[in-house]
């Protein structure tokens, strides 16, 4: 007898314990009465409800990392390691790559989801947004899960997230369409438009002697634009570029486009990323080689391997790797321009923000 009491005491306290674990979760979120203004003319309760699901951990197989774990809005929505480290400590395959600015990626609704006209990921492996969002909670290194309708029925059970899913949608229903759905709205709300740069362009400030001379020399001189579209003809600041293979090794440990496409001249061909928000997100490369930007200049100063696929645009009138001869006051100046595309509002709105107290 004395042993079913303590076994009836013990699966109490047990089952008084989970239910005070998740009326603390819902404690732990805070956020504002009314949702903040991420889209005109959207349901701004969509991305508030993908802001809560980027950050919160109980998107991953043990409850132990989000989205937010590995972009991370201080960096730009990037990574300030080399590589991340997944749910159970394991290290990533390649450096977390900047979220931001994917609104002004062009393309169209297909089948009720947003397909981009441009390949995604260091390896181009996706072009749907809706698909690119779930990526990492299913990978097996990243986040772990293996079943998103578990992932969904898992969610349902969170205090919180039945009247968040009602204000978005107008059921309380939890499915992986709609946590995609949710997510794809808050990624594609974080924009970066008030930098320096930015300003400038609008006449409200002016860039220094040194940030102007970097500016000529990154449009003109050098021709980093052409690659990196820190700005297109029309104006907007674009989510990076196609792909290419800058000459970072002779022999690449890691093909790149080629592992999605197959074609072995797509080897060492990584993702052109934004340089939006740039003095924020290093260490940079798809390996997260490099860990400054001065150090990004000695690589294309004089450190360019000639590989096989080395991009047409980095090479000389012989063929072969062009070697920039970065003087020392041009590196200077070029930073200090790139300096310019940082955005401080980005990295400190509110909206952007972890929506918990504590995590």
């Amino acid at each position: 007898m004395k042993a079913i009491l303590t076994f009836l005491f013990a699966a109490c306290l047990l089952f008084s314990c989970k239910k005070d674990e998740t009326t603390l979760k819902a404690s732990y979120l805070d956020l504002p009465t009314q949702p903040a203004n991420y889209f005109v003319g959207v349901n701004d309760n969509l991305p508030e409800l993908g802001r809560v699901l980027f950050y919160d951990k109980q998107l991953s197989v043990n409850n132990s990392v989000s989205c937010g774990s590995c972009h991370k809005q201080t960096y730009g929505f990037a990574d300030n390691v080399a590589l991340s480290r997944g749910f159970d400590n394991q290290l990533t395959t390649r450096n977390s790559m900047p979220i931001q600015n994917l609104s002004f990626i062009s393309g169209g609704i297909v089948n009720d989801v947003f397909v981009s006209s441009q390949k995604l990921f260091w390896d181009g492996r996706e072009q749907n947004l809706s698909n690119m969002v779930l990526r990492p909670i299913i990978n097996h290194v990243e986040m772990g899960i293996t079943d998103t309708e578990a992932l969904a029925a898992k969610l349902s059970t969170v205090e919180y997230y039945k009247p968040l899913f009602n204000k978005a949608f107008g059921k309380d229903e939890v499915t992986p369409q709609k946590i995609s759905t949710a997510l794809t709205f808050f990624v594609q709300s974080i924009n970066t438009t008030h930098s320096k740069f930015d300003q400038s362009k609008g006449g409200s400030t002016q860039l220094s002697a040194l940030e102007s001379t970097g500016k000529n020399l990154f449009f003109t001189i050098y021709d980093c634009n052409t690659c990196h579209q820190v700005e297109t003809p029309n104006g907007y600041a674009v989510f990076g570029g196609g792909f290419a293979n800058i000459g970072l090794d002779n022999t690449y440990a890691d093909d790149g486009l080629a592992k999605t496409t197959g074609k072995s001249t797509d080897a060492g061909k990584f993702k052109i990323p934004s340089l939006r928000n740039v003095a924020f997100t290093a260490p940079y490369m798809h390996d997260g080689r490099f860990s400054s930007l001065d150090e990004v200049m000695e690589h294309y100063s004089g450190e360019i391997a000639n590989h096989p696929n080395l991009d047409f645009r980095l090479r000389n009138a012989n063929g072969q790797a062009d070697q920039k001869n970065i003087s020392e006051f041009d590196k200077k100046a070029i930073i200090a321009f790139l300096n310019t595309l940082t955005d401080t509002q980005m990295i400190t709105d509110p909206k952007f923000a972890s929506p918990f107290k504590i995590r």
